[in-house]
C-alpha cells in the first residue's frame, strides 16, 4: 500500500494532468480520485475542501514555472538578457499551459487559508517570481548607470510590478486573440505567432527599461 505522502502526490499529479488537459473548471474530487485509482472519499483525507486540492495543484504549477524560468535565464550572461529570457518564458508558459496558468492566479485560492499548517498561502508562491523581476530590473539600471546613462524613475519594485503586469496582460490578451486583432494580424491555423510575440515582449522591456544601447 502506498504511503500517505506518495498517495497525496498521486492525487496532485492527477489534478495537474486534468488541469493541463481540460482546464481548471474540470477538476473535481471524484474525477481526481478516479484518475489516481483510489476511492471517491480518499482525497478528503488530504484535502478537506475542493479549494485545498486546487491550491495544491496551483502550487505545483508555480514550482514548474520556477523551474522553467530558471532554465530559461541560465544561458544569459547579462541582466537584460536574463530579463528578456524570463519574459519570453513567462509568456510562453501562460500560452502553452493555459489551464494551469489561469488556476495559479485564481483569487479565491490565492487568498484562501493554507491547506496545512506547514504550507504557505498560494499567493505567497508568487513572491519569488516578483523578487526575480525586481532583482533583474535593479541590475539593469545599475548596468545602464555604469555605462553613463542616468535616468530618473520609480523604485525597481514599482517598475518590476508594472513590467510583470504588462507581460501578464499581454499573455492573456494574446490567448484571447485580442492583440492579434488589434495589430491587424488575426492568428491563422498552425501559426503560433512567436515572432510577433517576441516583438511585443521587446517593446514591453524597452518601455519599462529603455532601449538596449549596445
Amino acid at each position: 500500500m502506498a504511503d500517505e505522502g506518495s498517495l497525496r502526490e498521486r492525487l496532485i499529479d492527477a489534478g495537474v494532468e486534468l488541469v493541463l488537459a481540460e482546464g481548471s473548471a474540470s477538476v473535481g474530487l471524484r474525477e481526481i480520485a478516479r484518475r489516481a485509482g483510489v476511492s471517491h472519499g480518499a482525497p478528503r483525507r488530504y484535502f478537506p475542501t475542493h479549494q485545498a486540492l486546487l491550491s495544491a495543484v496551483g502550487r505545483r504549477g508555480f514550482e514548474d514555472l520556477a523551474a522553467m524560468l530558471g532554465a530559461a535565464t541560465a544561458g544569459s550572461a547579462t541582466p537584460r538578457g536574463q530579463l528578456d529570457a524570463l519574459a519570453r518564458a513567462y509568456v510562453g508558459y501562460a500560452l502553452e499551459r493555459r489551464g494551469m496558468f489561469e488556476l495559479m492566479w485564481r483569487h479565491d485560492l490565492l487568498d484562501g487559508a493554507a491547506q496545512a499548517a506547514d504550507q504557505p498561502r498560494l499567493r505567497e508562491s508568487t513572491l519569488p517570481l516578483f523578487e526575480a523581476f525586481t532583482g533583474l530590473v535593479a541590475r539593469c539600471r545599475a548596468e545602464r548607470r555604469a555605462g553613463g546613462t542616468v535616468e530618473a524613475g520609480p523604485p525597481p519594485e514599482v517598475t518590476a510590478a508594472a513590467l510583470w503586469s504588462n507581460l501578464h496582460g499581454m499573455a492573456q490578451l494574446w490567448a484571447w486573440g485580442s492583440l492579434q486583432l488589434a495589430l491587424g494580424a488575426p492568428p491563422s491555423a498552425g501559426d503560433p505567432g512567436d515572432e510577433e510575440r517576441d516583438r511585443l515582449i521587446a517593446a514591453v522591456l524597452d518601455a519599462h527599461l529603455g532601449p538596449v544601447t549596445s
